[in-house]
C-alpha cells in the first residue's frame, strides 16, 4: 500500500518559494527552508535543484551553508501561482 501524499508538487513548490521570499534578500538555508515547510531535507534539496535550474532561485554558498535567494524569475511564478491556488480554492479543485 503506497503512502498518499497530502500535498501536490505545485503546493510544495510554493511553500519552497514562499520561505525563500520571506528570507529577503538574504536568503534561506535549506534545513530552515525543510523546517518551516514542513517537509524532509532530501525532498527541499530535490525541489530546490529543479527550481535552481529553472532559474527561479539562486544558490551561493558562504562558509558551510548554501543560502538560496529567490530571483525576479520566481517572484513572478510565485505571485501567478498564488492566483491560480486561489481561484482553483474557490472552485474547490484539489492541485
Amino acid at each position: 500500500m503506497s503512502k498518499q501524499q497530502y500535498r501536490s508538487e505545485m503546493g510544495i513548490i510554493s511553500e519552497i518559494l514562499g520561505v525563500t521570499m520571506d528570507g529577503g534578500r538574504g536568503g534561506a538555508i535549506i534545513s530552515s527552508i525543510a523546517r518551516r515547510a514542513n517537509l524532509s531535507h532530501y525532498t527541499v534539496t530535490e525541489k530546490c535543484q529543479k527550481l535552481i535550474d529553472a532559474g527561479m532561485i539562486e544558490s551561493t554558498s558562504n562558509n558551510r551553508n548554501h543560502t538560496l535567494v529567490v530571483t525576479e524569475k520566481g517572484i513572478q511564478f510565485f505571485q501567478e501561482l498564488q492566483k491560480f491556488i486561489e481561484i482553483a480554492q474557490s472552485i474547490k479543485v484539489r492541485f
